[in-house]
């Protein structure tokens, strides 16, 4: 059990920390190339768009809890809620990343 225990326990650490970094990182990154960014919505971009629509289809105005709305507050959480959110991903990640109980 000593070489599987090791290669196991590694394999969860591996896995935590992906889970961790994917977790915060791709998110943030698929949101700024959409053009949601922790200062506002980018013009002319893929946000603007659904913003746009978003406006249109209440009257003028983005509704709290729309899509739109949520990925913008997303976009721009503060340090704490990115580190939970990391934090998060890297117990997905062990999780995942553990071998099955037998």
């Amino acid at each position: 059990m000593g070489k599987e225990s090791g290669w196991d326990s590694g394999r969860a650490a591996v896995a935590a920390v992906v889970g961790g970094v994917v977790a915060v990182g791709t998110v943030l990154v698929a949101l700024s190339a959409m053009g949601f960014t922790s200062v506002g919505i980018a013009a002319s971009s893929i946000a603007a768009k659904m913003m746009s629509t978003a406006a249109i289809a209440n009257g003028g105005g983005v509704a709290a809890g729309s899509l739109v709305a949520i990925l913008q507050s997303v976009a721009g959480l503060s340090v704490t809620s990115k580190v939970i959110g990391g934090f998060a991903g890297t117990a997905l990640g062990a999780w995942l990343g553990s071998p099955p109980s037998s």
